[in-house]
């Protein structure tokens, strides 16, 4: 049997009030259960990557077959630190300069996944392009900053 990786991502505000939670929780399994998603990519920076990572580790003992990876935007420097997930660096990101390499991961993560559960509130920053590229690109996102005004897929 050939194991085809059905891939959810995150993109999210470095700022996130723990309220949204049980939301995120929510979505999460919702992916696991209806969706069949059995590979989630997470970034390493700012709060919504942080929530989404413990909630993925306490998910993981509930649905222990799902796979969880750390996308990374720099290539590793010689202080690296170990990963507590298995790390990714996307193709050519060394070849971006310093200040494009989050873009340039954002990107080759919407392109790699078949799912995006965000937390968008503004209309600018890294976050918001990576939602915008994400739709553009026509990913299945879902936006819990707009839940109440029924976004979704």
């Amino acid at each position: 049997m050939i194991f085809l990786p059905i891939v959810c991502s995150f993109f999210g505000h470095r700022s996130v009030y723990e309220n949204i939670r049980p939301a995120l929780y929510a979505e999460i399994e919702r992916h696991i259960t209806e969706k069949n998603v059995n590979t989630f990519y997470v970034g390493g920076y700012g709060g919504f990557d942080g929530m989404a990572s413990d909630i993925l580790d306490e998910i993981k003992k509930r649905y222990p077959k799902i796979s969880v990876f750390r996308i990374l935007a720099y290539v590793p420097g010689k202080k690296y630190i170990e990963d507590k997930y298995p790390t990714i660096l996307p193709e050519g990101v060394e070849l971006v300069p310093p200040r494009y390499a989050i873009t340039h991961r954002n990107r080759w993560i919407v392109q790699e996944s078949d799912y995006i559960i965000a937390y968008v509130q503004t209309s600018y920053g890294g976050a918001y392009d990576a939602l915008k590229y994400a739709r553009h690109k026509g990913k299945q996102t879902v936006n819990l900053a707009e839940q109440n005004k029924n976004d979704g897929e």
